[in-house]
């Protein structure tokens, strides 16, 4: 907190502010003295919502900091909390063709004048869902949930939204698709609960953390898996429309060779420790349920060390959400400097490789084609390696619209693709049905939840 002051304020203010506390009446003091206080924790509860990682995917919004302190709840929440809660919602009644989303935190889930704001936006616009927080990178719950694991963690010791059956409610009544977000392995709060199920320091023995200092769980920990089915059925029975997992997959930063695991075996490959827990996922979870994959999944040829691939997801899940941010690939992708800079060609080619992995799965021992996902991608809405304007936000949505050959590329678009090598768009004797199946709209991530709305279809 002090920290964050001193960057507002410098010393020779304070010093004179302070002069001017001494000369002022007592019940004025105590007045300035609460709004203070007020303050600081309105401060502190908004902090989570105004930060992100450059470097990270969808669930990475944090900067270097550690795991906050348990606080009571937001504002919003403290004050909805006297008044009960709604009975259990059904799902909407007519979910959208295509999704076309925007994420939001739990802070701003639990904010009655953001989600007006939101549903003024679905009158207006194209966008018809929201990705809402259930569980966050901090393990923190955003609700309170009948989960015997969730309360006795202390997972619910932060409630950001009061009543999230009517929130349901409120969003179904408008027409919004609604969708819970779910992080998995990264949970410091789980694994200061259960430092069994983490993953440990093969040096101190003590619970391993990653680059920005938060703990991860064993990604084959059947207690772990049992934990996240029950915070997303809790979700489900609320009447959530999806769930969407996060975080599905191991460590990617930070000292990965002090890594010791208590369950997984180096000897089996991850991406098959987690096609396990995606089955598992399935079996257990009662609803439609949805992955987050990094962007890279889409080109790689292997695991990258994290066990994912696309191709496995596929096969697990309704949907597929591979994290296009043209400004997390390496400069030098596609022979762009700055792949931030080229949102259509980075989305494109993108998704145009992931349709290809999908159309290359092989059919099972019976000969029929397996079940396969939709892909609905996460592009940027952020300014990193860019200011993002809403020219370049619809370029992305573009690249989405014509890799599934719903639209065509302008001359310049075409052009640019050309140049590319990889798999091309192909639209034309028989690709353009199995294209268009795969499709299911967009989500756009900014972890400020300030979306550029000028870049959305008016309706």
């Amino acid at each position: 907190m002090v920290n964050l002051l001193n960057h507002r304020f410098n010393y020779s203010v304070k010093r004179h502010k302070m002069k001017r506390l001494r000369t002022m009446p007592r019940f004025l003091l105590i007045l300035l003295f609460a709004a203070l206080l007020t303050g600081s924790v309105f401060i502190l509860g908004y902090s989570h919502k105004l930060s992100f990682d450059p470097t990270g995917e969808p669930a990475v919004s944090v900067l270097d900091l550690s795991v906050p302190e348990a606080t009571t709840g937001s504002a919003a929440a403290v004050v909805n909390a006297k008044t009960p809660d709604l009975p259990p919602q059904q799902l909407l009644a007519n979910p959208p063709a295509a999704v076309k989303a925007i994420y939001l935190t739990g802070w701003s889930a639990g904010s009655s004048s953001k989600i007006q704001w939101v549903i003024n936006l679905a009158k207006s616009t194209e966008l018809n869902a929201v990705v809402i927080d259930i569980k966050d990178y901090s393990g923190y719950v955003s609700y309170a949930m009948d989960v015997p694991e969730v309360k006795s963690s202390g997972a619910d010791r932060q409630i950001r939204i009061a009543r999230p059956n009517a929130l349901i409610k409120q969003l179904h009544d408008n027409n919004i698709y609604t969708i819970a977000r779910v992080t998995v392995f990264q949970d410091p709060i789980l694994a200061a609960a259960r430092p069994d199920l983490a993953v440990k320091n093969k040096i101190t023995g003590e619970v391993w953390k990653g680059q920005k200092d938060l703990a991860w769980l064993d990604p084959a920990g059947h207690d772990t898996w049992d934990y996240v089915a029950a915070v997303a059925n809790d979700a489900v029975s609320r009447g959530f429309d999806e769930i969407n997992f996060d975080y599905v997959r191991f460590p990617s930063d930070g000292l990965l060779y002090n890594m010791e695991f208590p369950f997984y075996k180096p000897t089996v490959e991850k991406r098959e420790a987690l096609k396990e827990f995606f089955g598992y996922l399935r079996e257990h979870v009662k609803g439609n349920i949805s992955a987050d994959v990094f962007g890279l999944t889409t080109v790689a040829g292997d695991d990258m060390g994290i066990g994912q691939t696309i191709e496995d997801a596929a096969q697990y899940f309704d949907y597929v959400a591979p994290m296009v941010y043209p400004s997390h690939y390496a400069a030098g992708f596609i022979g762009y400097k700055n792949p931030a800079a080229h949102p259509y060609e980075v989305v494109s080619y993108s998704l145009n490789n992931a349709i290809a992995k999908f159309l290359k799965i092989p059919a099972g021992p019976d000969g029929t084609a397996p079940r396969l996902a939709k892909l609905r991608p996460w592009l940027q809405d952020f300014d990193i390696g860019a200011v993002y304007t809403a020219s370049m936000v619809q370029d992305e949505m573009k690249a989405v619209t014509d890799s599934f050959c719903f639209t065509e590329p302008t001359e310049t678009e075409a052009a640019a693709l050309a140049k590319l090598t990889g798999p091309s768009r192909e639209c034309a004797s028989g690709g353009t049905d199995g294209r268009k199946y795969m499709y299911d709209g967009w989500m756009l991530w900014d972890p400020n939840n300030t979306y550029t709305t000028s870049a959305l279809a008016q309706k």
